[in-house]
């Protein structure tokens, strides 16, 4: 995800540390500090703050059931950012914008999870709502990145369809 944090937003800053670790290798830390921020934040915090902790908190999972309750936790949480209250205009409209970005990615990670669990009826789903979603996305490294990775998920579910 780009990391496009607004300034003073401390809850996006520690994401962004925790996410660097995870990026340097250090899973077990980063899922550390992710665990304890979402202690903090919970089900109540902001929607994109648990969007984007969920979506990395994923990431550090060792189970496949557990890396997919993370997931769906994310995708939930941005769709209750679609359906939320508007009470600061600004920061809704920021926020539904960096959700929007992460949608393609959020269903392309639950086909993954999905195709680990041998559940390729619901991979293809979140697939297809992957693809539905990448017109979002910009002409930029993170959009081409996104776009390559629904398309090498694509060719590995048509060979798994083909291997049946």
């Amino acid at each position: 995800m780009d990391q496009r944090e607004v300034p003073g937003d401390a809850v996006m800053t520690r994401i962004g540390q925790a996410v660097m670790l995870l990026h340097a290798g250090d899973r077990e830390e980063a899922r550390n500090r992710f665990g304890t921020l979402w202690s903090e934040i919970g089900e109540s915090g902001e929607a994109l703050h648990r969007c984007t902790l969920a979506h990395y908190m994923a990431d550090t999972q060792d189970d496949p059931g557990d890396e997919l309750a993370w997931d769906l936790r994310a995708l939930t949480a941005a769709e209750g950012l679609a359906g939320a209250v508007v009470t600061e205009p600004d920061a809704a409209c920021r926020d539904a914008t960096a959700v929007r970005a992460l949608v393609p990615s959020l269903h392309l990670n639950l086909a993954a999870d999905y195709v680990k669990l041998q559940r390729f009826e619901a991979a293809r789903v979140h697939l297809d709502r992957a693809w539905d979603a990448v017109e979002v996305l910009e002409d930029d490294g993170y959009g081409g990145g996104v776009r390559a990775a629904i398309g090498r998920m694509e060719r590995r579910m048509r060979g798994s369809a083909a291997g049946e």
